[in-house]
């Protein structure tokens, strides 16, 4: 018997409910629609849940609307039903229930982050325990300690057993062998990086060394340095060394290619700071596009980098890369639709609502209350006294008749402006809701902003006098 879905709604939102969950045409559910007696979804409460809903007979689970901030648990053990929360916008229930409501998952990955801090000589072991718990949170799998060329670094033995004693895995980067010995001594996991021809610094501590040729580009250097690591029974990774743009980056490419058809099971490591720090490009979509040459070639330890203020958000960017890269080729997919961490600038679907939508639910209201959406063609402000369109926040303010109301303009200001970035950068827009830039920045802590708040506050005067 196929399972039957209760979808609940207000008034407004019904009608285009229905016409949706009637274009998916046949479906492995039976699907009912339960108008709770509110007019907006959001509005609803647990109480009004509670004391109005009567489910119909057969319900197997109740998709309650994404706004809904109500405490689920409470009313699947009163209703005895399982009851979700479904996305934001009724636009996206169709890829909802595409997953049949369980999200991606996005748990597991095989790649580990070294994420290099570059200034560390000039940090105190304080200094660098407290980035290292910064890059930790942002999900680096170990602290590369970047030391600096002619630089000294008194305080780099320390430093490693400062960290090793906090729990963090270490890797010392150095092109001296003085500092990788001294980073050995200490306690470290990983040096980066030796040759064929300093690999024997290793011979006398349990650390894993990253190999690099000893000539740039020259794989036979690299094997060879493969071979003694072998022959020592050392573990280790390699690194053929991905260069910058018109700096080899194609060759570089053409060399982890042939590096992982020479060596088919060894450990690999890519550089990636080369491309995100060394191009003036939005540093997410590169990270996307080396993640996924990572996971066709199983290169499983990335080396990344934050000097250039564009690329701030890098571990984190990783780390989602890596979460929805394991993802996609575990289920023989495309990337998409897993998650939308390094979608910050444009979204896949920007528009929550088609102008005709956007009409028929301007007809539809009965109050003073703004509604502002955006569509194709730009920016709608709406109430029952008006529908305004505009590509320019500012043409819209003077119709709005809010000149005495400081609060309400303020609000209203900050609101419409913020619908024109969406819609002149193609991201979806939600009233009251924060703009989403993926991983580039902080998520909010609150599910509304104070200046949301604020803006219920005022309706809800509104409303009461």
């Amino acid at each position: 018997m196929a399972e039957r879905l209760v979808f609940l709604t207000g008034h407004l939102a019904r009608s285009r409910l229905e016409k949706l969950l009637a274009g998916l045409g046949d479906t492995e559910f039976e699907w009912e629609i339960v108008d709770i007696g509110v007019k907006v979804a959001a509005l609803m409460t647990e109480e009004i849940i509670k004391r109005r809903l009567t489910l119909p007979e057969g319900a197997g689970r109740v998709i309650l609307p994404g706004r809904y901030r109500g405490e689920l648990e409470r009313l699947s053990a009163h209703f005895n039903v399982p009851f979700l929360r479904g996305p934001d916008e009724i636009a996206d229930l169709p890829a909802f229930l595409g997953r049949a409501g369980e999200p991606p998952d996005l748990s597991r990955h095989d790649m580990r982050i070294f994420a290099e801090i570059v200034d560390a000589p000039m940090l105190s072991v304080a200094g660098l325990l407290a980035r290292a718990n910064v890059l930790r949170t942002a999900g680096a799998d170990v602290i590369d300690i970047g030391c600096l060329p002619e630089t000294p670094f008194p305080l780099l033995g320390e430093a490693v057993r400062a960290l090793k004693a906090e729990g963090f895995a270490v890797s010392v980067d150095s092109a001296s062998l003085d500092e990788l010995k001294i980073g050995a001594q200490a306690g470290a996991d990983y040096l980066l990086s030796l040759t064929e021809h300093t690999l024997p610094l290793v011979l006398d501590f349990p650390v894993t060394p990253v190999l690099i040729p000893s000539v740039p580009g020259d794989l036979d250097s690299l094997g060879r340095a493969i071979e003694a690591a072998q022959k020592a029974g050392i573990a280790f990774i390699a690194d053929p060394v991905l260069d910058p743009i018109h700096f080899g980056f194609a060759q570089s490419i053409g060399r982890f290619i042939e590096t992982r058809r020479r060596w088919p099971e060894i450990e690999l490591l890519m550089g990636t700071g080369n491309l995100t720090e060394l191009t003036d490009a939005d540093s997410s979509g590169v990270t996307a596009l080396l993640a996924g040459l990572c996971s066709e070639l199983s290169v499983r330890n990335v080396l990344t980098v934050h000097v250039s203020p564009h690329t701030v958000r890098t571990v984190e960017e990783h780390d989602v890369a890596r979460r929805i890269l394991f993802a996609a080729r575990n289920d023989g997919a495309l990337p998409r639709s897993y998650h939308a961490g390094l979608l910050q600038v444009h979204d896949r679907k920007p528009y929550a609502a088609t102008i005709e939508d956007i009409e028929a639910l301007a007809g539809s209201v009965r109050d003073a209350n703004f509604r502002i959406m955006t569509a194709q063609d730009g920016i709608h402000i709406f109430n029952n006294k008006g529908h305004a369109v505009a590509t320019d926040a500012f043409e819209l303010f003077s119709g709005l008749g809010v000149e005495k109301d400081g609060a309400h303009a303020f609000y209203l200001g900050a609101e419409l402006m913020k619908a024109e970035i969406a819609w002149r950068l193609g991201k979806r827009y939600a009233q009251d809701e924060p703009l989403a830039w993926g991983v580039a920045a902080p998520a909010p802590e609150t599910d509304r902003t104070r200046l949301a708040e604020a803006g219920h506050t005022l309706r809800a005067k509104k409303e009461g006098s």
